[in-house]
């Protein structure tokens, strides 16, 4: 048996003494460890599964939600439900067993409209989301929430996916979203965020949507390994969001690609962009952004790899750049830009630009074009590389010329301004040109 200890504690009169017994730290921190235990236990108890299906007691879930308390967590049966407005202001888990369809039946409402915390919703198919023009209507509306999970759901046929509002710390991850958009004017984004903080948007397939990701005004936020293609108009659209990273998505086939606006302190890295084509698309397109690190991506076969529109302080590096119409298009003034050890292969034009003046910086990339030499055997070109050619100036002035890109004629002309620039920035050029790409892609 464990001994307590006596601790005698004088007073300032000799006659007067208590004695305190205090048990050891051990057996304190034991007691504690048992309270928190029995806490956890009685809390369990309370919490219970309802289970909704056609031949339940419960039937529908609109019903286990109002019959559901915090902690609990409802339980939908395989089966077909056609319910919306189910409003949720608690803090309840709602599970679908062998992905249950939630059938909207196109009415203008959402199916679940939440505003509660540490709420999560899975494994449910959604289908036939109303289309409304005067309000915003989705799968799952989300607002005033924080710490919630909505995972592994598909969505079919849906004017909006989910839409998140002033929220924090939710995650949206592996879901599939498939929408019919015809036009933008008709239909909604998969995933649409506004005025959120630290959310994570990852692992998510989104496609024929308007944009498959939106986000204004969130900050503190990840969006990782999402596949967003086919959307009518952006793969990923932001405005206003700071502090954010993205990282390892892939942008297919959408209308004008992704959309980087007004932005600060951004991360954009490991992600594809790919395959977007057309007069006014883009793999991306940057416009007054301000302090950002863009590395390690792939533009393929875009009409153009990345149009910088007002942009500063953006560090570019271990990016490559294949097959595009133009790999880089200056649209607007930009300033102390850094693109170095990046791959530039077979584009057309490797680089626009509208200005005489320049205050970027090309060093130490790999241009397919460069045709310099290397006599002393450093990797490194003994010529510097001038990749802005006369005829993408001409171009810019008139793109009906484009019709002329191989002709003799065009060589001759980019030649001539290559040995005397005088359209083009004398000292816009790669004084480092390598001669081998950089981790060339397989």
């Amino acid at each position: 048996m464990e001994k307590y200890s006596i601790n005698v504690i004088p007073n300032n009169s000799e006659s007067s003494r208590k004695r305190m017994t205090s048990l050891p730290i051990r057996q304190t921190v034991n007691l504690i460890s048992i309270f928190i235990l029995l806490f956890s236990i009685s809390l369990q108890a309370q919490t219970k599964t309802i289970e909704v299906c056609s031949s339940c007691k419960v039937k529908t879930i609109k019903e286990g939600v109002t019959l559901a308390k915090n902690g609990d967590t409802i339980l939908v049966k395989k089966g077909i439900y056609k319910e919306t407005q189910i409003f949720i202001n608690k803090t309840i888990h709602l599970i679908g067993e062998d992905y249950p369809i939630i059938d909207a039946e196109n009415k203008t409402d959402s199916v679940f409209a939440i505003k509660a915390d540490n709420f999560s919703i899975s494994g449910f198919k959604f289908k036939n989301i109303g289309i409304s023009y005067t309000k915003e209507i989705a799968a799952v509306f989300v607002s005033h929430s924080n710490n919630f999970t909505i995972k592994d759901n598909i969505l079919e046929d849906v004017f909006y996916g989910f839409i998140i509002q002033r929220s924090k710390y939710g995650v949206i991850q592996n879901n599939k979203i498939i929408g019919q958009a015809k036009s933008e004017a008709s239909s909604g984004n998969g995933v649409h965020v506004w005025k959120c903080e630290k959310l994570r948007i990852e692992q998510n397939t989104i496609s024929g949507m308007r944009d498959g990701i939106y986000l204004e005004f969130v900050n503190n936020s990840f969006v990782s390994n999402n596949t967003s293609k086919g959307n009518i108009r952006y793969g990923l659209h932001f405005m206003f969001s700071n502090n954010n990273e993205y990282h390892h998505n892939e942008f297919k086939n959408n209308g004008a690609g992704v959309a980087v606006m007004f932005s600060k302190f951004i991360k954009m890295h490991h992600n594809t962009f790919h395959y977007n084509w057309g007069t006014a698309s883009y793999g991306l397109l940057l416009k007054e952004i301000n302090d950002a690190e863009i590395h390690d991506n792939v533009f393929e076969q875009n009409t153009t790899g990345i149009n910088i529109d007002g942009c500063n302080r953006i560090n570019y590096k271990n990016n490559h750049f294949i097959r595009n119409g133009w790999a880089l298009k200056f649209t607007g003034g930009c300033y102390t830009n850094i693109f170095e050890f990046n791959n530039f292969m077979h584009n057309a034009f490797d680089l626009s630009y509208n200005s005489r003046l320049n205050d970027n910086k090309f060093e130490a990339n790999y241009w397919s074009e460069y045709t310099g030499y290397d006599i002393d055997k450093n990797g490194i070109g003994d010529v510097p590389f001038r990749p802005v050619k006369l005829f993408s100036y001409i171009v810019n002035k008139t793109p009906e010329t484009l019709v002329l890109l191989r002709s003799l004629f065009v060589e001759i002309i980019n030649f001539s301004e290559k040995v005397s620039p005088i359209f083009t920035p004398d000292n816009l050029m790669d004084v480092k040109p390598l001669m081998k790409p950089i981790n060339p892609l397989d």
